[in-house]
């Protein structure tokens, strides 16, 4: 029987991309950025059903100050593999840290 992070998972690549999923491996996955650790942990490797343009989706959860979040990343080049996944949501995220600042300077 599936884990209960396996299904929670699960139902995030069913929410993000209206398919279904079955499991197929767990990956250490680890992201430096200037010899510095930024991201390390297990990735869950997922094949999709039905997906028009990905096989595969690579799925996690971290912690973000007192939330638990999930990030769903499919396997889409750029992303090939579960640590080119951590480093592609990384990298979108820190776009996004930015796109906030640049609003809120337009706003002042």
């Amino acid at each position: 029987m599936p884990s209960k992070e396996i299904i929670e998972l699960q139902n995030a690549i069913r929410a993000t991309h209206g398919c279904e999923s079955w499991w197929e491996a767990s990956v250490k996955a680890e992201e430096k950025f200037e010899g510095k650790t930024v991201w390390s942990g297990i990735v869950e490797v997922f094949a999709l059903v039905d997906h028009p343009k990905a096989k595969r989706a690579y799925a996690w959860t971290y912690r973000d100050g007192d939330q638990n979040r999930t990030t769903v990343v499919l396997k889409i080049p750029p992303v090939d593999s579960p640590q080119s996944a951590v480093k592609v949501a990384i990298a979108s995220k820190g776009r996004q840290k930015s796109q906030i600042s640049i609003d809120k300077n337009e706003g002042h």
